[in-house]
Formats: C-alpha cells, structure tokens, sequence
C-alpha cells in the first residue's frame, strides 16, 4: 500500500490531505473522501483511510483548516468549527476541492465517487450531497445532521446512507427525523441505521480518553456500521 501527504488549494488557503492506495494494483478504481472530525486530520481518518485502501479504493483524508492542523483541546476544535461552518457556501467548498483533488488523481475513477465522514466529517459529506456534488453515494458516521441549507427537489445525486447512536446528545432523534424528511422532499435515496445504546464517536477508539459525557466508543457499532458501510459501496460501485 502507497500512502503519502498531498497538498491542494482552497483560495489562498494550502491544505494538507492524506492518500491511500494500493500501489500494486493497475487500473482506475473508485475514489473516497474521507473527511475528519472537529479536531483535525488526525490518526483516526487516515487509518479509515488506509482501510478503504485495503477494500480496494483510493481514499483521501482530507484536511478541514489548512497545513493539516489538528487540535487537541476540544474547546479550540470546536471554535475553529464552528467558525467554518457559520458560511454554508465556504464550509462546502472546503470539502469540494478535496473531492476535485480526488478526481484529480491518475489511480481514479472520477465517475466512481463517494464521501465519508466522522462527526463533522459527516456532515462535510451531507452538505455534499445537498449541493449536488458528482457522487455516487455518501456515508455519514455519528455527523451533524443539521443544514441552513436544506436540500431541494432534483439537485441530490448522492445516495445517503447516516449511521447514528440512538443516544447521541449531540445528534438527537429530532435531527434524524427532520433529515429524513428533507431527503424525501428532495427525492433523495436515503437511509438511517440508529445503533441503540450508543452514544457520539462511536467509531473512534480514543473517544472515552476525552472524559466527555456523551462521546464513547462502541465496538459493536463500529464494526457494524463499516460492515454497512462496505456493503453501501458494493451497491454503489459494484465490484471495487
């Protein structure tokens, strides 16, 4: 496996992504984006990464801030996230250059596209797929599912599929509900897995390390929604 750091543009904004792929293998093949929670590109999306190497796809870890700063304290994080995301438009395109990076590459099949992400990664990949961004399918692990900018009849390309904890404080059932009801007025191809007794970050290891009430890691979900995940990818792409 090739894995290697890759620089791209955002404006005047240099943003630092991580490749993986297998080096062995010739031959154009899907291409996934995979966008990082509110602290940063860190170890954990580009592990997921390398693992969507390994199924076969060239996965980018793509870089919210620019020069791959990660934050470790969590008040920091969540200031600079929330500062990206007060404009929907420029919250997008961060995401959408990492995409067009993505296409960009030789190892990629630019007609085979997908985006995931994990906690603000996720809703990178939601707000994608509402701006009709060229993907086949998008996955959202334990996102932000909240938009200023629902989605509109005919413009969502993406099949979506959101896994979330039934007990997520910070992703509450009313924000489940309420994306499923912009998806369907938007003629969408939706579908939520809710994993009961599961809580925010459930797919990263280090979360209980956090001490903050409402983030834990769950194993069982973890493995179950990559299992979803993987067969999401087999619907979408066919064979990788």
């Amino acid at each position: 496996m090739k894995t290697e750091t890759i620089e791209y543009q955002d404006g005047d904004v240099s943003l630092r992504g991580f490749v993986a792929f297998d080096d062995q293998t010739s031959g154009r093949r899907p291409g996934v984006l995979v966008m990082p929670e509110a602290f940063g590109l860190g170890t954990h999306a580009k592990q997921r990464a390398e693992r969507l190497a390994k199924l076969g796809y060239v996965a980018l870890a793509g870089d919210p801030y620019g020069n791959g700063v990660e934050f470790k304290d969590l008040q920091e994080a969540i200031k600079h996230a929330g500062a990206l995301r007060e404009d929907p438009a420029k919250f997008r395109q961060r995401a959408r250059v990492a995409l067009d990076k993505l296409a960009s590459l030789p190892q990629v099949d630019a007609s085979r596209l997908a985006a995931i992400g994990y906690c603000m990664g996720g809703t990178f990949s939601l707000e994608l797929a509402r701006d009709g961004a060229p993907l086949k399918g998008i996955v959202s692990f334990h996102g932000g599912l909240e938009t200023q900018r629902p989605a509109v009849a005919g413009q969502v390309k993406a099949k979506i599929l959101v896994c979330t904890g039934a007990d997520d404080p910070f992703v509450p059932v009313t924000q489940a509900n309420a994306l499923a009801e912009e998806m369907t007025k938007a003629g969408a191809d939706w579908q939520i897995i809710s994993y009961g007794g599961t809580v925010h970050s459930f797919t990263n290891p280090d979360a209980d390390s956090a001490g903050i009430p409402g983030l834990a890691y769950n194993k069982l979900a973890d493995e179950r929604s990559w299992k979803a995940m993987a067969s999401f990818f087999a619907e979408i792409f066919g064979a990788a």
